[in-house]
């Protein structure tokens, strides 16, 4: 396959609710490239496939058209977490019906793209084998699309697609859809009130620093133990999936004892970012994670363990203003961090601030990932594969 120079995009699947159910992927744009869409696409199932074996990734949304998808494609592809995207003029022709069936029967889902109400009446036996239905935010017909697809016997969901803000975003539930294709966690946030740190966030910034000073680990229980809700959480993500441990731990010492000291930091950050209740996203909380791991995995290669540790606790910091709703130097005045962390969050320079380039540039269709990957000699496919990796783990951590 031809994906040499390809590097991975994401958008978040949102519900109602800002909970991500899924991602579309997609390469991002790229002006020397000469291969067509059709290309393009098979590119990526093929990478796909091969990249998530072994992964709980959640639902999966990338292009197809007919002609590509071959028996021995699909094969290696995991169908129940496959959303194969098809454009509404490939599938006119009623033979099309008979692919759709049997991708079914495969038990892929099928979302089509580029319909009008018109399509959609026309295509009544079709629509029986889709799942969803994209349309752009601005459709002229998108309320009458959302209407038509509330009163099909089988439900079938209408997905906005580039939604370019949160108002946006709440215009399209309001006239029915079910879900969102857009990076609005990536886009900054304007803080016009900053809101005050809960007192649970400062009972996490005392163990924050308490660990950063090597506090002995009786003190460091104590704190945990004196809010059960804090032990709770600590023992929810140790056993969580994406932790990847083989016995389950059952006492906050235990936890602390198992995790050591860095990554007990590492879940802190994870919590401290998790107590502003008024304005808290789990879309947000899910891209940090993605992030701060995608960055860690990164630097897994050049860095020492600690180095890329560190990596994690750059790429989390670099959304905790939205997270919080306060400017992140607040947070940063009251823990005394590495210096290129610091560097890192305020320039983009440094030891850390190239890699939390090149994981940001990963979040846009034309983020210019190629570029910041070739000047930290980074291969496509290390990031690529991190990237998914990233997606994988952030969908097994419970908090």
């Amino acid at each position: 396959m031809i994906y040499e120079n390809r590097y991975l995009f994401r958008s978040p699947l949102l519900d109602l609710k800002q909970q991500v159910t899924g991602y579309r992927l997609a390469w991002q744009k790229n002006a020397e490239d000469t291969l067509s869409a059709e290309a393009d696409a098979c590119d990526l199932l093929a990478f796909v496939a091969e990249g998530v074996r072994d992964m709980k990734t959640g639902l999966l949304f990338m292009d197809a058209t007919p002609a590509e998808l071959s028996a021995e494609l699909l094969q290696t592809l995991l169908p129940a977490t496959t959303v194969l995207i098809l454009n509404s003029e490939d599938m006119a022709d009623a033979g099309q019906v008979v692919l759709a069936a049997t991708l079914r029967e495969q038990g892929f889902g099928l979302a089509l793209r580029n319909v009008d109400l018109a399509f959609l009446k026309a295509n009544d036996l079709l629509l029986s084998h889709a799942s969803y239905v994209l349309a752009c935010f601005d459709h002229p017909e998108f309320k009458e699309i959302c209407s038509y697809a509330k009163q099909r016997p089988k439900l079938l969901r209408v997905v906005g697609e580039d939604i370019p803000g949160w108002q946006e975003l709440e215009d399209c539930a309001a006239l029915g859809a079910c879900g969102f294709f857009g990076n609005l966690c990536v886009a900054p946030r304007q803080i016009s009130h900053p809101a005050k740190l809960a007192p649970q966030a400062q009972q996490i910034l005392q163990l924050m620093q308490m660990v950063q000073g090597n506090a002995d680990i009786r003190n460091v229980e104590k704190v945990l133990k004196s809010d059960l809700t804090l032990s709770y959480k600590l023992l929810r993500y140790i056993n969580s999936a994406g932790f990847g441990l083989e016995v389950e731990i059952e006492s906050p010492r235990h936890a602390v004892a198992m995790l050591g000291y860095a990554p007990l930091f590492r879940w802190l950050l994870l919590l401290l970012a998790r107590t502003n209740t008024t304005g808290f996203s789990p879309a947000l909380m899910q891209a940090a994670m993605v992030r701060g791991r995608f960055a860690e995995l990164l630097g897994q290669d050049f860095l020492s363990r600690r180095e890329a540790e560190n990596l994690f606790v750059v790429g989390m910091f670099s959304f905790l203003d939205r997270l919080l709703g306060i400017p992140v130097r607040e947070v940063l005045g009251q823990l005394v961090l590495p210096d290129a962390v610091a560097q890192a969050l305020e320039s983009r320079q440094g030891l850390y601030g190239p890699v939390l380039a090149l994981a940001e540039a990963s979040e846009r269709e034309d983020g210019g990932a190629a570029i910041l990957a070739q000047a930290l000699s980074m291969k496509n496919t290390h990031v690529n594969q991190a990237h998914l990796s990233a997606v994988a783990w952030a969908q097994g951590i419970k908090l």
